[in-house]
């Protein structure tokens, strides 16, 4: 049987249309699921909106729509986006799916019956944006949200509240026993000196929300949209048609291997969530990756700033495997990352047009040329230096991809190309060509081909399109990149005879 892998992408809010940010996490847990499919795991990549919460009902009404109308439509744009960006994950979670209303019942109860949850009085400063309460040392002038940089309400009100104090100490001892559970090292130490300070019990409702999910307990109050949005990640789980159970739902994938969320969120998620899931009495997820912002140009991106980027506007100019391949590509993830268009251009342009693209169109531009167009029955030594660099990097590179290394991947396959361009303009075929050394030419032409080769499988799970086209265009009759596998990096697969199809650019540079 073969082994599994599960993760998420963050249950995006639907407060508004799809940003880069949530575009950026998509990618990046798209190509990942692609890499364990390529490995012949069994993948459930689960993405999602958050429907529920004052902001949701506020931005309807400020719409005019009624909040089921309105997440509706935001919802259709997310699942758009997706399909435009070559994701397609396994399971699309919406809030206000009804199943999801009975997985968070019935996490509720094994809380409450476990004594986690009890009713207190809510005081502080709420960001409605945020959804969340703040001190006033976490406040700018004005007990401005320093997030969405509008005034924060004052709350007095009964809410209900989980015992995260409680889990204080076994929170720290996760901590201890599983180093890799907060990824990378400066989320885990943020978490580690936030955790140090004391937890404090939060609160799990809301007294003057109506849309959302109401307390079992209190039909009163509204399930804190936190509380909820986690929950579809158990959710997510469940079978077609199978009965909205936690059983059901946690007996497949859970616990979820990696959950990939921006790096705002990650108190929630390595904090909140572990302790929710100890109360519950189910495993703890095993890893929380907490990546950067992105910036354009070297700003800050925001309306107000007028410098927003639209990832269906970038799909639409420049193609799904561009846009993919720059941002998993120049963005070390876990880092800070910037979009600026020129860089974009220049990057696409240099990498995938001219190194990889060109080496393809005038290697079988030569075939045709010298070879009637069909692959030569030649053997590669192993001691040839492509066949030789190949084999060294093909572990290099499933290693740098295990790591989420997307960049130090690419880096490291381009390396394969590069040197592949180099081999050409060196041992010169056309001039051997003229001087009749045909079982030269022959060798030299399969040993870059076989390279080109190599390098579309390992680089599928980034530019799968771009990948198939080469595969194809070598003469290899796949249909779909998620058909490849991790066996056809092996060296030598390039079958003798094999008709390619007639030579045509992969990728035409940008403009």
């Amino acid at each position: 049987m073969p082994s599994r892998f599960a993760l998420t992408t963050p249950i995006y809010y639907v407060n508004a249309s799809p940003h880069m940010g949530s575009a950026y996490t998509t990618m990046v847990a798209d190509a990942i699921a692609r890499y364990h499919r390529l490995r012949g795991e069994e993948v459930w990549l689960v993405t999602g909106t958050d429907e529920h919460g004052q902001k949701i009902q506020r931005t309807a009404e400020e719409r005019g729509l009624d909040p089921q109308a309105h997440c509706d439509q935001i919802a259709a744009e997310f699942a758009a986006l997706w399909g435009q960006l070559d994701i397609y994950p396994d399971r699309l979670i919406r809030t206000t799916d009804p199943r999801h209303q009975a997985i968070v019942k019935e996490f509720f109860q094994r809380v409450w019956q476990r004594g986690d949850i009890y009713q207190g009085q809510q005081k502080g400063w709420y960001c409605v944006g945020c959804e969340t309460f703040y001190d006033e040392n976490e406040l700018g002038p004005q007990h401005t949200c320093t997030i969405h940089l509008k005034p924060t309400e004052w709350r007095d009100e009964p809410n209900y509240f989980f015992r995260l104090s409680r889990y204080q100490e076994k929170l720290e001892r996760l901590y201890a026993e599983r180093s890799q559970f907060i990824q990378p090292e400066s989320r885990r130490n943020e978490v580690l000196n936030f955790v140090k300070q004391g937890l404090r019990d939060f609160s799990i409702s809301r007294a003057q929300v109506s849309w959302g999910i109401p307390v079992p307990t209190d039909p009163s109050q509204t399930i804190y949209v936190w509380f909820d949005a986690l929950l579809a990640y158990i959710t997510a789980l469940l079978a077609d048609g199978e009965a909205p159970t936690l059983d059901n739902a946690l007996k497949k994938w859970w616990p979820i291997n990696l959950h990939l969320i921006g790096k705002d969120i990650v108190r929630f998620h390595a904090i909140y969530w572990p302790a929710m899931q100890m109360s519950a009495g189910i495993p703890i997820s095993q890893q929380i990756f907490g990546h950067g912002f992105l910036t354009k140009d070297g700003q800050k991106m925001g309306k107000s700033l007028g410098n927003t980027l639209d990832p269906l506007d970038l799909v639409n100019r420049f193609g799904a495997d561009a846009v993919r391949y720059y941002f998993l590509k120049e963005i070390e993830l876990g880092r800070d990352g910037d979009f600026s268009e020129t860089r974009f251009k220049d990057v696409i342009n240099a990498d995938l047009a001219n190194d990889l693209g060109n080496l393809l169109n005038r290697t079988l531009n030569m075939l045709k040329k010298y070879r009637d167009y069909s692959i030569p029955a030649t053997s590669i030594a192993v001691e040839h230096p492509l066949r030789a660099l190949a084999e060294s990097l093909v572990p290099q590179v499933a290693e740098s991809y295990q790591q989420l290394q997307f960049s130090q991947a690419c880096n490291q396959i381009l390396s394969l190309v590069q040197a592949s361009n180099k081999f050409l303009d060196v041992q010169a075929p056309w001039t051997r060509h003229k001087q009749g050394e045909q079982a030269i030419v022959e060798e030299i032409l399969v040993a870059v081909l076989e390279s080109v080769r190599l390098a579309a499988v390992m680089l599928s799970p980034l530019i799968p399109q771009i990948s198939l086209k080469i595969l194809q265009q070598l003469g290899f009759g796949y249909q779909d990149p998620r058909h490849l596998h991790w066996d056809l990096t092996s060296w030598g697969q390039l079958p003798a005879q094999q008709i390619p199809q007639p030579p045509e650019p992969v990728f035409l540079r940008l403009l």
